[in-house]
């Protein structure tokens, strides 16, 4: 399984992300361990503002890209709304 999660960061910009293990990114976004993503380590994460599951990689990858593709305010919707993997799947995103 895999999580598909978006970071409130302290400068209130959106950060979305896909991991196996979501205990583990997290403390790597926050400095605590190696290896978190340049983006967090300029802009810390403040909140987890969501987080899905996905079935496999793939499928978390894809929610991933449809995700960052998304305006601002979709993204706080998609937040409020629920599951991404169903929000943006391909029928959905035209």
């Amino acid at each position: 399984m895999y999580y598909v999660y978006m970071l409130l960061c302290r400068d209130d910009s959106l950060y979305t992300g896909i991991t196996p293990d979501l205990r583990r990114r997290m403390r790597m976004h926050t400095g605590k361990l190696k290896g978190g993503a340049k983006y967090t380590a300029l802009r810390p994460p403040k909140a987890i503002a969501a987080v899905w599951t996905a079935p496999d990689k793939s499928t978390a990858a894809k929610a991933e890209a449809a995700i960052k593709k998304l305006s601002r305010e979709e993204k706080l919707k998609l937040i409020d709304k629920g599951n991404p993997l169903k929000a943006v799947s391909p029928d959905t995103t035209t």
